[in-house]
């Protein structure tokens, strides 16, 4: 069998061009992700997310998405109900510490109700950046709170309400996004504080949830541990903080590697994650001509990349036999009250 390349690749529209088909059958991208831009209907969701899996041969091959509610929802209404930010959800925790935990799970495990019918086995979900005041709205209102403990334990009842329903979490943005001060899709936030305060805060959601299987990179430098390079592609980052003293040791795989935070051609960029010591690319736009450079510098899976990718591969949970309906009208109804 053909084995898959270290990479996520997007596609450009509601259904595959014969080119994207090639693409992908030459290539074998290890996994997809799914765009506002390649939402039509629900029928067409679920064609598109086979086409992908037809095109690698791999009926099993992972498809990833932003569910997060809020202003990042790839699927919205009237395919599926329109989802609260995790501010809103963070907002009930304030108020009752067990109705917030319940919340963020009931809304992970509505996700996974909603995203398995069309075949979507990831969901980019928890956010577990910290925000400090002043941060660029970025991650904003997509953040549980201010409170380390807090985004903690909402990311932790986020994470396992998609494993309930079959689906697997992805951590972002590793190791922390909630100190940038300007936007990564735009320009690269550079973070200059001392590494315990970055222990005793940014660190702190990631360092508990070390055992997830999957995290995304943050295109955000740290000059407390490399003031040259992002994280994405520091291997300094990658090995002395997120794989050292988080402890993180599943599937990394980088932010979108077409946000300008990261400098260089595509190839370039792709290249540069690879030997920082991620495991994966992730290329989201669905714009040929990057792709065709991004194909060409990425690898196919080896070593320990391979090991945690067949460890993300194995590790789908069965689904719960939680009742669809009555979890729905529980969690409207905490938000009618919220």
């Amino acid at each position: 069998m053909t084995q898959s390349k270290a990479m996520i690749l997007g596609c450009s529209g509601l259904t595959l061009t014969a080119e994207e088909i090639d693409l992908y059958k030459a290539e074998q991208p290890w996994g997809f992700i799914l765009f506002g831009r390649n939402i039509g209907d629900a029928q067409q969701i679920t064609d598109l997310v086979a086409s992908m899996r037809d095109a690698v041969g791999r009926p099993d091959a992972p498809v990833l998405i932003d569910q997060e509610g809020g202003r990042v929802q790839r699927i919205r209404p009237p395919i599926l109900q329109s989802y609260p930010n995790a501010q809103a959800l963070g907002e009930i925790y304030t108020r009752d510490r067990d109705k917030g935990l319940r919340a963020a799970w009931l809304m992970s495990r509505l996700h996974a109700f909603d995203l398995t019918r069309f075949g979507i086995t990831v969901d980019c979900l928890p956010v577990l950046d910290v925000p400090v005041e002043g941060a660029s709205n970025v991650i904003g209102n997509r953040a549980y709170g201010f409170d380390p403990t807090m985004v903690t334990e909402m990311g932790q009842a986020a994470a396992d309400g998609l494993k309930a329903g079959g689906m697997l979490p992805v951590m972002k943005h590793m190791p922390g996004h909630g100190r940038g001060m300007v936007d990564s899709h735009h320009e690269l936030p550079v973070v200059d504080v001392a590494l315990d305060d970055l222990d005793t805060h940014d660190f702190v959601p990631f360092r508990a949830l070390n055992q997830e299987l999957m995290g995304m990179s943050a295109h955000l430098v740290f000059k407390a541990v490399d003031p040259e390079r992002p994280a994405t592609t520091s291997k300094k980052v990658i090995q002395e903080i997120i794989r050292g003293r988080i402890g993180f040791d599943g599937l990394l795989m980088s932010d979108d590697s077409s946000m300008n935070a990261l400098k260089g051609t595509l190839g370039e960029r792709a290249a540069n994650i690879i030997s920082g010591g991620c495991d994966m690319v992730l290329h989201c736009n669905g714009v040929m001509s990057e792709m065709l450079q991004v194909v060409k510098e990425v690898p196919v899976l080896s070593g320990r990349s391979l090991e945690r990718a067949k460890a993300v591969e194995m590790g789908f949970p069965k689904p719960d036999d939680a009742d669809e309906t009555s979890l729905r009208e529980e969690f409207n109804a905490m938000l009618a009250v919220a």
